[in-house]
């Protein structure tokens, strides 16, 4: 067999996408391979397909015990034999898996990297031939990264003990480009493929809304989107429990998960999400990492993230099946003070000098500042993330909050260099909250008690308020004209291109949405522009009939076989058969995610089922043309 040939007959795909063969290949000659490539990009297929063509076992180190299961069913059930080694198991299962997999049984094997050093493991290491190592979450080996996972660096051990060096193999969502050498470095990779992919999610909208009622905001969504499955993140317990409650108080199907709960509620919470009992998650960060659910449809943030890596990593777990699907963060001020206190009070994992903890929480500091301008920006949100990363985008994405919204320019240039000389006359000391008030005149206590009426650049924007000020202050601080030191006084600093704004070289625009008459601090929205369809959008009603009928089907064979719905079929594969309407065996191996072994399993009471729904014709159930998906 050859690649193309495992790609269809284990997976059900006919073509790679983009990346896909390029780290195949190499892999294959034998070089060593760094992917970074955006969640649902399909990363497991580019070490899954060498690991069936290599002559030996490939090991994959994961973090997550629901990350292994979640990959290792769905191998399984594609006809592929794997198995996973962690904690989850018992010490007799976890010989007998070893024994197997000596004995030829298993080509995959998951691990956790705490499992790498245990004697019994490194005995099977020595007999058996390892032709690869591949490390997933790979940007945990790195300690500048937002995610440093000391068991990581045991992998660098194991490879090192063994007697024939395998190929190397590394994957990752989320990497500036001071992790991606990391990753290169700490694992030794020689002369690597590396590979970015882009960081663009086409299929995902982004917004930030500033609503104060985030609890009613939430609730309105969920029932705007009933029947969808979302996952809402908090930043704290408490928020879980309280956030939860309502919605469940108000009739939503939802269920929780954050480490206050005993193990055995966790596993229940995330099996009832994961098979679609409760199709809502309220949660902190600590749930999403290795779930593999395809079909979730939005992702809230409740409560503004630490870094850009978290929200984009977190966000990133909707729409891994390609279609429409919304990341929204709910800002608030309140979310910079909790973020500030929670990094404060950070456990920091592994051993570091006093000078190193500085630099992490510089670091940090840096992360949250970056993460407080993506949600004051008025630009389009998919170019932050993407500048942010070291993409350079194309500018309007027409698929962003900001990009829909109707803005008017108004230029605030003068305001502009008033702030930067009060910041300069009071010798860079004070931060946004003492130069905004000492601008506008102010007479509070605080501002009394620094005696900024002194200085001739009090008042000097009198009869602006005092939070258009700030508003300046803020782009200008997105504009790199301004900029906050690392602490949690953030002292406001002029940078080297504010220069040019006092030389009138350079104007300072201000975007502010556009009012609609009679409706104060509203804006105007243009129609979302053109992403991704959802199935509503590519199939007629009938089409729509059948899709729940087919999926009423994958919901009957989940139960009978234990196993989450998109593991049996994808609501991508669903919809795709809606589209061709497969009427034998050699016309359902044409539908995207069907694979010879999963139609052995189940493909011919999905045929039954589509020849009960059409009287076996070949009806269209679509509006536009099938290359649609």
């Amino acid at each position: 067999m050859n690649k193309l040939d495992i790609l269809k007959q284990y997976f059900g795909y006919a073509t790679f996408r983009e990346g896909q063969e390029v780290l195949i290949d190499s892999i294959l000659k034998g070089q060593d391979a760094l992917g970074i490539m955006p969640t649902g990009a399909g990363k497991s297929i580019c070490y899954q397909v060498p690991a069936l063509l290599l002559p030996g076992i490939t090991l994959v180190v994961s973090p997550l015990i629901s990350l292994m299961k979640d990959q290792v069913q769905a191998l399984n059930q594609a006809g592929i034999h794997a198995a996973y080694i962690n904690s989850s198991l018992s010490e007799a299962q976890i010989s007998k898996a070893l024994r197997l997999a000596a004995a030829g049984q298993y080509k995959i094997i998951y691990v956790a990297p705490e499992r790498l050093e245990t004697h019994g493991f490194m005995q099977f290491a020595r007999q058996v031939e390892i032709s690869m190592v591949t490390v997933d979450e790979a940007h945990c080996i790195s300690q500048w990264g937002q995610d440093f996972r000391p068991s990581y660096l045991k992998i660098v051990q194991f490879i090192s003990s063994l007697k024939k060096p395998p190929i190397i193999s590394a994957f990752t969502a989320t990497a500036t480009e001071n992790v991606k050498e990391d990753i290169v470095c700490v694992l030794g990779l020689k002369s690597p493929q590396v590979l970015v992919t882009g960081f663009d999610r086409k299929n995902l909208y982004y917004a930030v809304e500033s609503s104060g009622k985030k609890d009613s905001y939430v609730l309105n969504y969920i029932r705007e989107h009933d029947g969808e499955s979302g996952i809402i993140y908090c930043a704290t317990r408490k928020n879980v429990d309280m956030l939860c409650d309502k919605l469940s108080a108000e009739g939503v199907a939802v269920t929780k998960y954050h480490a206050g709960l005993s193990g055995e509620e966790r596993r229940q919470n995330q099996e009832d999400f994961i098979y679609d009992q409760s199709p809502v998650m309220v949660a902190t960060n600590a749930f999403g990492m290795g779930i593999d659910k395809s079909n979730v449809r939005y992702v809230i943030h409740y409560n503004m993230p630490q870094s850009l890596e978290n929200y984009y990593q977190e966000a990133g777990r909707a729409g891994r099946d390609g279609g429409k699907a919304e990341c929204i963060l709910l800002y608030s001020a309140q979310d910079v003070m909790i973020n500030r206190f929670l990094l404060d009070n950070k456990e920091q994992k592994g051993e570091y000098t006093q000078e190193e903890l500085d630099a992490i929480a510089e670091r940090d500091e840096e992360r949250l500042r970056t993460m407080i301008y993506y949600c004051l920006t008025t630009r389009c949100l998919r170019e932050y993330i993407l500048r942010y990363f070291g993409e350079i985008g194309a500018g309007a994405c027409g698929n962003c909050r900001n990009c829909l919204r109707e803005y008017e320019e108004i230029d605030v240039t003068k305001e502009a260099v008033r702030i930067i000389e009060g910041i300069l006359e009071v010798r860079q000391r004070y931060g946004i909250n003492v130069i905004a008030g000492m601008l506008a005149g102010e007479n509070r206590a605080k501002l009394r008690e620094y005696r900024v009426s002194e200085y001739a650049s009090f008042g000097s924007l009198k009869g602006v308020r005092e939070t258009e000020i700030k508003q300046i202050i803020n782009e200008m601080l997105v504009e790199n004209l301004l900029l906050t030191t690392n602490d949690k006084y953030a002292t406001l600093k002029i940078t080297s291109e504010a220069e040019d704004v006092l030389q009138g070289e350079r104007k300072v625009i201000l975007r502010q949405l556009k009012q609609i008459p009679g409706k104060e601090g509203s804006g105007t929205e243009r129609k979302k522009g053109k992403s991704k369809p959802r199935k509503s959008d590519i199939l007629n009603s009938r089409g729509l009939e059948l899709f729940e009928t087919l999926r009423y089907l994958r919901t009957e064979i989940a139960r009978e076989e234990n196993m989450p719905p998109y593991i049996i079929f994808s609501d991508k594969t669903l919809v795709d058969m809606c589209v061709k309407v497969p009427l034998n065996r050699d016309e359902m191996l044409t539908v995207s995610g069907v694979g010879t072994s999963k139609f052995e399993r189940y493909g011919r009471r999905f045929l039954h089922e589509i020849e009960e729904y059409t009287g076996g014709m070949h009806e269209k159930f679509y509006f536009g043309e099938a290359d649609e998906m």
